[in-house]
This record gives structure tokens, sequence and C-alpha cells, in this order.
């Protein structure tokens, strides 16, 4: 029988009496959704039977399982395994990459560095993440079904790469080793972002800053144990040990994600349905809006501030503070201390108030923590600096990237945040070398007054920009 056409209660099925029957008794707190193109609506003799619709609150929907190709109720379909599982994976990455901040001077002692030389490490990261990003961003959108095979591999070719850092018998083949990090870093951040993205869009700010806290955890793992290391082991036999976990994590990264862009709630393109020409037809419109190239300018501004931070603190903290390796770890570490506890208020912040009224205050924050580290910094207040550093610098990236994701529409997650890291990493790259050359043990301020100068130029521009709220 037609839609929408009264009918009888004769020849319907015993079940489908019971149901109806169960529906009118309790109302409004049933949804109604029982073969309507063969049975039609509800109806009486006024008409058809309003039949109203609840959402499900956000705390009961955290653990509501979204279709991953699995069965209902497969915990892999989870939003919160996937989110607790993607957050810990990050933290695996941060760890290491900032167990870099340590070893620097350990590197430039062994192989007889420049200062130039040494921060150039950070910037072939830059380099080949940004390489990778934009191309991938589009790949990854048009390929989704395979976004657990990329992870899986990623995964792997971050041990192989830090195993050649660790065996490396020179500097050329460090950078070599460091591209292969950088590259299945940057590669990894695509498909786990984007996922979290589609499925928090309601909370996309928050499910991302959590995802930032997996990666704080590793900030403070990573610096405080290797500094411990460093005390019984040389840094070569540090970092080939650490090469073997995520070597071994490939096969429960397979196992939980396998399957994580089969279906992504939220967009309306599905893998089947991808084609390269409407894939390429959404890029070209999203590049259209002017709020995300004012977005991705803002973030390669702070990206060349952080970057050059990362790129000399560490300098600076042996040459100028002398400061053990040991010690150099825990200062470190408070970065990602209080990061840790900072992002997720500052990602739930910016979905009540909005992106712009969290990020300027915070640029303008570090900025003026930066100059203070500047003239201060040497008498003895460098890990209170360094403390109230780490409440800002690494809380606002997972904001910044939720505000570019609130413009750029569902169908292009991941080329979207594709271009903002290629756009960012682009501007960034070039930074750690001019901080390399800025940088003078008897004369520190010129780096600092140069990063706190793109920290005040990115709280300035961000102000300018007309972004919506949430």
């Amino acid at each position: 029988m037609r839609a929408g056409r009264p009918r009888s209660r004769v020849g319907l099925r015993p079940q489908s009496i019971r149901w109806e029957a169960t529906a009118a008794r309790i109302g409004s707190d049933l949804l109604y959704n029982s073969h309507p193109r063969r049975y039609g609506a509800p109806r009486n003799r006024f008409g058809p039977i309003p039949i109203p619709v609840l959402s499900v609150p956000p705390a009961i929907r955290m653990n509501t399982p979204h279709s991953q190709g699995g069965r209902p109720g497969d915990l892999r379909g989870k939003r919160g395994f996937i989110l607790t599982g993607i957050s810990a994976s990050h933290t695996l990455f941060h760890a290491f990459q900032h167990s870099l901040l340590v070893l620097f001077p350990n590197i430039r002692e062994t192989f007889a560095l420049s200062n130039l030389q040494t921060t150039s490490i950070s910037a072939v990261q830059e380099v080949v993440a940004g390489l990778i990003d934009l191309p991938g961003g589009v790949a990854m959108d048009l390929f989704k079904r395979y976004w657990g095979l990329v992870m899986t591999v990623c995964m792997g070719g971050f041990g192989i790469g830090w195993m050649v850092v660790g065996t490396a018998p020179g500097y050329v083949t460090v950078l070599i080793g460091m591209a292969i990090v950088a590259a299945s870093s940057s590669l990894w951040h695509l498909p786990a972002m984007a996922s979290l993205s589609n499925r928090f869009a309601e909370r996309r700010g928050f499910a991302l800053s959590v995802y930032g806290v997996g990666g704080n955890v590793g900030e403070i793992l990573g610096p405080a144990t290797t500094g411990l290391l460093l005390g019984i082991l040389a840094w070569q036999s540090i970092i080939g040990s650490y090469a073997l976990l995520p070597l071994l994590l490939m096969f429960p990264v397979h196992w939980a994600f396998r399957d994580i862009g089969s279906r992504q709630p939220g967009s309306p393109s599905t893998p089947e349905s991808s084609k390269l020409s409407d894939q390429l037809g959404y890029t070209r419109q999203m590049f259209r809006n002017g709020v995300l190239w004012g977005i991705i300018a803002i973030a390669g501004l702070r990206g060349m501030a952080f970057v050059a931070f990362t790129a000399v603190i560490a300098l600076y903290a042996k040459d100028v503070l002398d400061l053990s390796d040991q010690t150099r770890g825990i200062y470190f570490s408070l970065l990602g201390v209080v990061g840790m506890t900072a992002s997720p208020l500052l990602g739930h912040l910016s979905d009540r108030f909005g992106r712009k009224t969290v990020l300027v205050p915070n640029l303008l924050a570090l900025g003026v923590l930066t100059l203070l580290m500047a003239w201060y910094g040497h008498l003895g207040v460098f890990p209170l600096l360094l403390l109230l550093m780490g409440v800002f610098l690494y809380s606002d990236q997972p904001v910044l990237t939720a505000a570019a994701l609130d413009v750029a529409g569902g169908r292009t997650t991941t080329t979207a945040i594709g271009f903002v890291s290629f756009s960012r990493l682009a501007l960034s790259a070039p930074s750690p070398v001019i901080a390399g050359w800025l940088y003078r043990p008897e004369a520190v301020h010129a780096v600092f007054y140069y990063i706190a100068g793109l920290f005040f130029l990115a709280a300035c521009g961000l102000f300018l920009l007309p972004l919506r709220r949430g």
C-alpha cells in the first residue's frame, strides 16, 4: 500500500500491530520507524499521528557506535574508543619527537655540527611534513576506506625512521631518518584528526583538544625519560630502543582502526561514491573561502614562532643556563604537564565562546612570556616562565585547527587539515634556520625578539579576522 494512504489494521502482521500499540502508549519516548514506504505513517480519523523525535544527550552519544564496517555495538565503532585509541597513539608520536629537545646538544657534539646545522634538523622535518600534507589531504578524502591501512603503515614508518636516526653514521643520514619520521607522523595526523572531527562535529574543539592531550602526555614522558636514560646510555642506543615500539604497535593499530574510514558519520560523501572530479570540485570551493586563507596565514605565523622556540630553547638551556641532560629533560616535561591540563579547557571554552575569544589572548600571552624569557630567563626564573609558556604553547593549535574545519565543510575534512598543515609548515620551514642564524649564546635577545614578534603579529591578524562562533 502506498505511503500516506489511510489503511486498516487488517492484513498487518501481529508484530507490527504490537509495535504500533507500544508506540502509541509510550508516545514521545519512541521514534516510529516501522516500514514507512510499505505501510505509510500511522493515522487516526483526524489524520497523521505526529511522532516527536528526541535527540540523545551528548553524554550518552559519546559511546554510541558508528558503523565502521563491523557488527552493531562493536567496540571499535564507539566514539569513546576511537577518541581514546587515537589520542593514545598520538602520545607515542609526540614522546619521540620531543625527545629531540633533550638530544639536540648531544647530536651537535657527536657530529661536530654548528648551531645552524643543528636547528636545520627541525627545518627538514617541517619541509617534508609540508610536502606530504597537501596532496595527502586530498588523497585521504578520496580514499577514506584505506584510512586504517594508512595509519598502520605510518606507525611502522615512524619506527623505521627512528631506527635510521639511531644507527646514523653521519649528519646526512640523520636528516634522512628525520625525513622518514616527519612523513610518517604528518600522514598519520590527517585521517586521525579527520575521523575525530567528523564524529564529534558538535564538540570539535573539545575532541581535537583531547587528541592534543595525548600529544601533551608524550611531551611529558619523552623528554623526562630521555633525560634520565642519557645518564646511562648513549643517545643512539636510546633512539634505537625507541624505534622498536612503533613496529610492535602496528598490529594493534591495524586491529583497532582497520575500518575507521569505511563510513564517516556526518560526511555527505561515502568512500564508495567519492570521485576525483567531485573531490577536486569541493576542494576548489573550499579554496574560495577568504576566512580559511586568513586562518592559514595565522597558523603559519604561529608555526614559525613555535618551531623557532623549540629549536633554540634546548641550546639556550645548555649554553646559557648550563643545565644537565637530566635537568633539561625535567624542565621540558613541564611544558607538556601544564599543556595537558590547559588543552581540553581551551577547547571547551572555544566551543562555548568562540575560537577568536580564546586564541587572541593566548597568542598575546605567548608573546609577552617570550619577551620575559629574553629579559629575565637567565636570572633563575626560567622554570617558572617555561611553566607559563606551557599553558599556552601546546593548547592553541587544536583550537586553530578546529577554526579551519568550522569553515571548510564536511566533504573536505582531510583536505582542509592537509592544506592548513602544508601552508603552516611551508611558512615555518625557514624559521628554525633563521632562529639558528640569530642565536648567539652571548646575545640571545635577538632570537627571542624574533619569536615574540611572530606571536604578536599572529594575534593582531586573528583579531581582524571575521570568525564565526563555535
